[in-house]
């Protein structure tokens, strides 16, 4: 049994959606698309944690879908009293319709919508105590190792991760899931301008160090001189590396030893090992 908000009840005792055909349900399919949550400027969130981050965060729901039925414990109907304090516009729905809607064997009976929301290099800088780490991805494509590489750079804090763009989408389902609600937490910018980039990086001291499977320092190999300091880490894209365009702006590199018989390693890997290297020499 859980506790229920007097000023909710009228809200439960409706009747709730049951038809994929109902106007809202259609449009809250269509945010699986890129183009259709740029065209309403918000993103779909499930998952009790990652919910709650978000609200943690000062993020302010849109949109609140909830399914009493399939609430377990009082962790999702207390979230619920939170987003509906918060201006999130409620609807209820059926647990068949729930579960078409979810991405997981067992929906947990919530899933919300936010705004898009990006954050602004300057005000990225403006807030930096040095030393620091930006991480800087290169066009990646595949939305898990985005998601992965931004919660380990929220695990090491990091100051923010920099998306140089066409890359895939930070609102994709899969690249927020992997965030583990870490896109929540961490300033993420976005820029397709990488000369622009070096030049007001290079006026806050930062070094930018590419990581290549092929030249470039071993870190523990050389004292991590190529971390130490404020650094922006350069990962490049699953398939062609670094682009022809990063590689004249980085003024140092560094590579991971390959003593076995894989020939190369996972960018989202390959980041992390690097992040923590970059913690471990900067901040013991």
């Amino acid at each position: 049994m859980f506790f229920v908000p007097s000023w909710l009840i009228f809200r439960m005792d409706s009747s709730p959606i049951s038809s994929t055909r109902n106007p809202k349900i259609i449009n809250l399919r269509k945010l699986a698309q890129r183009k259709q949550r740029r065209a309403q400027g918000r993103f779909m969130v499930e998952g009790l944690q990652l919910i709650g981050m978000a609200g943690e965060a000062g993020h302010k729901p849109l949109e609140v879908f909830y399914c009493p039925e399939q609430f377990a414990g009082e962790t999702a109907p207390a979230l619920l009293d939170r987003l509906l304090g918060a201006g999130g516009e409620p609807y209820r729905v059926t647990p068949k319709l729930m579960q078409t809607l979810s991405e997981r064997d067992a929906p947990q009976g919530l899933i919300a919508t936010f705004p898009l929301f990006e954050a602004r290099l300057d005000a990225v800088l403006d807030r930096l105590a040095p030393p620091a780490l930006l991480l800087i991805l290169d066009r990646l494509q595949d939305p898990g190792n985005m998601g992965t590489l931004i919660r380990s750079a929220d695990a090491v804090a990091a100051a923010g991760v920099i998306l140089l763009e066409p890359c895939v989408d930070l609102f994709d389902p899969k690249t927020v899931r992997g965030t583990m609600g870490s896109l929540f937490s961490l300033p993420i910018v976005h820029t397709s301008d990488m000369a622009l980039l070096s030049k007001t990086l290079a006026g806050h001291q930062f070094r930018l160090t590419g990581a290549d499977g092929y030249q470039g320092e071993i870190p523990w190999a050389s004292g991590s001189a190529c971390l130490r300091g404020s650094v922006g880490l350069v990962l490049g894209n699953e398939a062609r590396g670094l682009s022809d365009d990063v590689r004249p702006h980085l003024t140092a590199w560094v590579r991971l030893p390959l003593p076995g018989r894989a020939e190369s390693l996972n960018v989202a890997v390959a980041g992390a090992v690097l992040m923590y290297q970059w913690h471990q020499v900067n901040r013991p």
